[in-house]
């Protein structure tokens, strides 16, 4: 393989809604509570595809929660993106490929917020500095599973699917790829399984 598409949430790093609501809760049942209206996908689906402000969602999760966990549900809201945590083993297996001369992608379904804001992480910055490009999807209004997406990708960067893979941790991505050629790899969690996969097929 030449090109190398990586998703980003699952994949280089964890998105645990517990864990992140923890940090803000010691109470169980508030955090079990806010973990649900915080990190509802009615928000979240409409934030990869750009449709709706981080403003907009805290003003709406405000309104669902009691007036004591407001200021709380806000915080774990406006700081998910720095609680997020590195996959074991993916900066390495990055580093590895491209010191074998391959180009790394990014196809995310993240927000407009995330976007303009992961520079000022460094942690997730030093990771996606290593990579030849980037699409998330809020900015553009397209998500994964939506080919649309994936023909952006490939024609903004000129890249052929024949020798690009595409990693993802969500089977419907996977079947949408492979509707356009791609080579794909279901992720486990598992970056050692996916280094020897790679091996394998050079």
């Amino acid at each position: 393989m030449i090109n190398y598409i990586f998703d980003f949430g699952m994949v280089l790093f964890n998105y645990d809604t517990k864990y992140m609501t923890s940090l803000y809760t010691e109470n169980e049942a508030d955090r079990d509570f806010l973990e649900s209206v915080v990190f509802d996908r009615f928000y979240w689906d409409r934030l990869d595809r750009g449709e709706i402000s981080d403003s907009e969602v805290t003003e709406a999760i405000c309104q669902r929660v009691p007036e004591r966990l407001a200021e709380t549900a806000v915080k774990i809201y406006n700081h998910w993106i720095e609680n997020l945590t590195p996959i074991p083993g993916m900066a390495d297996l990055l580093g590895a490929i491209k010191s074998k001369g391959g180009r790394l992608y990014l196809l995310s379904n993240i927000s407009i917020g995330f976007a303009e804001n992961y520079r000022n992480v460094p942690a997730i910055c030093s990771v996606l500095s290593l990579f030849d490009g980037l699409v998330f999807s809020g900015p553009i209004h397209m998500a994964k599973p939506d080919p649309a997406i994936f023909r952006y990708l490939l024609n903004k960067y000129q890249l052929s699917p024949e020798v690009t893979l595409f990693i993802d941790d969500n089977p419907k991505n996977i079947e949408a790829a492979q509707l356009l050629n791609l080579h794909t790899f279901l992720f486990d969690g598992d970056s050692g399984k996916l280094l020897r996969w790679i091996e394998s097929a050079e």
